[in-house]
């Protein structure tokens, strides 16, 4: 008789998830992800290949996550934007995990429909990826200066956001 289940990969790689946020990618190890779910770490072999595959999840999934945050926003630039940088705070590791490996190309182009309707709308179709490089790299730049607390003239950190945001609006609406 077949020994029953004892956790699944959606419970791996939530757990690796958990583990990344609570100390980063070096704590992100087979045997803590074991620890975790409750299981020896040989067990979580017959789920993830190696600590490669356990972070390409780990990547995915977290990429998943910030797809339906996106989502679920109002779609505006402003509204991506914020849930762009909210989901960055909620998940930081996770967030940084996302620029310091490749994410998988689909998980990518679903992540990048909701910026890229939004730009369009903004922009018309010419333009439209331009745009979205445009709005994604200067929040991502933010947020990770804001991250790693770079912003150390004062001011309220919100309201630079929004300045920036509108600022933006209004130099893409005045594309031609």
């Amino acid at each position: 008789m077949p020994t029953p289940e004892r956790t699944s990969l959606a419970e791996i790689v939530r757990a690796g998830q958990e583990l990344l946020e609570d100390g980063g990618p070096a704590r992100l190890t087979m045997q803590s992800v074991a620890e975790r779910v409750g299981v020896r770490a040989p067990s979580l072999y017959k789920r993830v290949r190696d600590r490669d595959a356990l972070l390409a999840a780990v990547v995915a999934a977290t990429l998943d996550d910030l797809t339906g945050r996106l989502a679920a926003s109002d779609r505006s630039l402003e509204g991506l934007a914020r849930a762009y940088r909210a989901f960055a705070h909620d998940r930081p590791e996770g967030f940084r995990l996302l620029f310091a490996s490749a994410p998988p190309q689909d998980a990518l182009d679903r992540s990048s429909a909701a910026i890229l309707g939004s730009a369009r709308e903004l922009v018309g179709d010419e333009h439209a990826l331009e745009a979205a490089r445009l709005v994604t790299a200067w929040a991502t730049g933010f947020v990770q200066m804001e991250l790693a607390g770079a912003f150390r003239l004062g001011g309220d950190l919100d309201d630079a956001f929004a300045f920036g945001l509108a600022t933006l609006r209004r130099g893409l609406a005045a594309t031609p």
